[in-house]
């Protein structure tokens, strides 16, 4: 497969193939939402699509913010984590504040293509769009793709575990840290929302009738339920990463990518 890997510019009907890639949960949280709607407007450059040359359908998107940070990424990033990032970046660009940073925020693989080395092209593609726009610092709240099968362990053991090479037990934080990345610290809070218990009971399916933690498949954490108050919140771990950077000048395309 021979990829084009572009800002998503005026391609956005393509991102119609990359529907369907989260639990429905996970689609009703208001922050991402709020950063979805102005995404194409304030960042159009940090979008970046994938596209299949030869048959024309999108493959694979990453998403990525600037923002303005003055502080030491090494001595550890916010908990609030992708929470954070996206109202740093809404904030940084109200205000006209200056970036230093770039932070990702998502990369989505369309689902029949998972598994093929898709995340790891498109990483360093995110890598290389923060270089050719003169920064060199890349983070990420990255959201470790197995923790969901180990809903109870505590973030602060999964994240740190590794395999005998040395490189993490997680897969997509193995990506990352075989891209160059370095983990700096757990976002313990980097997203959470909540809604009605009735609310719940349509996004997941489950019932919803009993106060305490509730396992909802596709998340990282049990979800809080508590009856008599009719809600449930859902706060998700994240990881953050650093990837330092090279800037690269008089560079702003990028050619057929192979896959």
């Amino acid at each position: 497969m021979e990829l084009d890997i572009a800002p998503v510019g005026e391609r956005t009907a393509l991102l119609d193939d990359l529907d369907g890639g989260w639990p429905v949960f996970m689609t009703k949280d208001p922050t991402a939402s709020f950063y979805y709607r102005y995404s194409e407007e304030f960042w159009p450059e940090f979008t970046l699509l994938a596209v299949d040359r030869e048959t024309g359908r999108a493959v694979a998107k990453a998403h990525s913010v600037p923002i303005a940070f003055d502080g030491d990424i090494t001595a550890g990033l916010p908990e609030a984590g992708w929470d954070w990032a996206i109202r740093a970046a809404v904030h940084d660009r109200l205000t006209s504040a200056r970036p230093t940073i770039v932070s990702a925020l998502e990369i989505l693989i369309r689902p029949d293509l998972r598994g093929t080395g898709l995340s790891g092209i498109m990483l360093g593609a995110m890598r290389d769009n923060a270089a050719e726009r003169g920064y060199t610092d890349l983070v990420a709240p990255v959201r470790p793709s197995g923790k969901a099968a180990q809903i109870t362990k505590p973030i602060d053991v999964y994240a740190y575990e590794q395999r005998t090479n040395g490189l993490p037990a997680d897969p997509w934080l193995r990506v990352h840290v075989r891209a160059g990345g370095r983990i700096v610290n757990v976002a313990h809070t980097s997203v959470v929302f909540g809604g009605t218990l009735a609310q719940w009971r349509t996004w997941t399916g489950l019932p919803f009738d009993t106060t305490g933690p509730v396992e909802v498949p596709g998340a990282l954490s049990p979800v809080h339920c508590d009856v008599e108050q009719d809600h449930a919140v859902y706060v998700e771990p994240n990881v953050w990463i650093h990837h330092p950077i090279q800037p690269v000048s008089g560079r702003s395309s990028r050619g057929p990518v192979p896959a």
